[in-house]
């Protein structure tokens, strides 16, 4: 599968059609379908405008950052017509039938809200174009026009993590009757959205009191990216320039979980732009988070999320390797997971004691140290055990980094002491 040729989303459907027949309704996904979206698009990157997650695909060395985030976008638009899906996808030509149909409604959706992207519906002998052709070129042209080729995580942060408002507007607009009224409503949110996406991170680069050299030319690489029109681009400059009080952001307040979230995580990542987080920048976070309406222990999952993303992507994200230090996030992250496996000790305890693996693999370990293969299973079991905690229904793990010896030191202490 080549990204970069005619035909790459029939392949791509095709090598992922088990994967998302998963996403549908009824296959076990968790009560609210913006939390699976959030744990399905999340450890992508996409959310972050960093294209990390497209790593289990065939010649995927091969790709460019570009390729990498074309196919990011379509899983994550086809998976969010599935979640939202109404009905449980029980056969193959099920799967196909909502497939085709959110393929239609992509290319519906671009080509109304996005008048910049518009495709012809039709060929130049006048035979209409099928929907999977139509999806691909939109996707070919939004990626075009929106990827920053930069190895600079936070050129890609500002360039790309606007396509997260292309995935969740979609969720939207996937439930009304498309007419011009309605495309003119969504065009303006839109506009709205990436205008209060500016006002965040103004805020957050402002939150220090000092917007530091690198932080300014930082928002510049942002305004590039906006599209705005002339007046919210003037004004957006000025805001960058002058920054903006909390309080006057004036946040959309159609409680949507996910674009909240949205907000605190690009907040919590435009203050990680320099090497030091002062309390006065921790203290806008908590400030922000309570002005999104979410409570402390929805910033500590955001907190976790984020640090389990970077220490998972440790090696994609070449620039932060310079201005974080990665023990120190390794460290703050075990302190989170710890906390969040003591208050979850009979759960965790239960769980080991019904699986026969675990309590054989354990046998072993008192008796001689564990070989190689043996000692994997147990990590992949662990794992499976951690993710029964309701954390970790929305939050996902990062299982590279979540080795046996980190592993050990994220359960609480003696925990295997007590499951004999």
């Amino acid at each position: 599968m080549n990204p970069g040729e005619k035909g790459w989303l029939k392949e791509y459907l095709e090598f992922r059609k088990d994967l998302l027949k998963d996403y549908s309704a009824g296959n076990g996904r968790v009560p609210h379908p913006e939390y699976s979206l959030y744990k399905l698009i999340q450890p992508t990157g996409i959310m972050y405008g960093q294209p990390v997650g497209a790593t289990d695909f065939p010649n995927v060395k091969e790709w460019g950052e570009g390729d990498k985030m074309k196919i990011l976008l379509a899983e994550s638009l086809i998976g969010s017509a599935l979640l939202f899906h109404d009905k449980s996808v029980k056969t193959p030509e099920d799967l196909s039938k909502v497939i085709v149909h959110a393929l239609e409604n992509i290319a519906n959706f671009y080509n109304s809200i996005f008048p910049e992207l518009a495709t012809p519906t039709k060929t130049l002998f006048g035979s209409r174009k099928s929907s999977l052709e139509l999806a691909e070129r939109i996707f070919d042209k939004r990626i075009n026009v929106t990827t920053e080729r930069s190895s600079n995580f936070w050129v890609k942060f500002f360039h790309n993590s606007l396509l997260f408002l292309d995935i969740f507007i979609y969720g939207q607009w996937i439930h009304t009757n498309a007419d011009r009224i309605v495309s003119d409503f969504f065009k303006y949110e839109r506009e709205e959205l990436r205008f209060s996406v500016v006002k965040v991170i103004a805020c957050a680069a402002h939150s220090n009191a000092i917007l530091e050299i690198e932080e300014r030319r930082l928002l510049e690489y942002f305004l590039q990216s906006t599209e705005l029109p002339n007046n919210k681009l003037r004004e957006a400059k000025k805001i960058f320039e002058e920054g903006i009080p909390l309080d006057d952001i004036n946040l959309p307040t159609n409680n949507s979980w996910i674009l909240k979230k949205y907000f605190l995580e690009i907040a919590i990542l435009t203050i990680w732009a320099d090497k030091q987080v002062e309390e006065s920048e921790l203290g806008f976070i908590k400030r922000l988070n309570k002005l999104l309406g979410f409570n402390e222990t929805d910033l500590e999952n955001s907190q976790l999320a984020i640090e389990g993303f970077v220490l998972e992507n440790w090696d994609h994200l070449s620039y932060l390797q310079s201005k974080q230090d990665y023990n120190s996030i390794s460290q703050r992250y075990i302190g989170r997971m710890n906390k969040i496996t003591i208050s979850n000790k009979n759960r965790l305890l239960k769980e080991v004691k019904d699986s026969e693996e675990v309590m054989e693999l354990l046998k072993r370990a008192r008796m001689r140290e564990l070989g190689e293969v043996e000692k994997e299973q147990l990590q992949a079991s662990l794992i499976r055990i951690l993710k029964t905690i309701p954390t970790f229904a929305i939050v996902s793990l990062p299982q590279r980094y979540l080795t046996l010896p980190i592993l050990l030191k994220i359960l609480p202490a003696d925990f295997f002491a007590e499951v004999a």
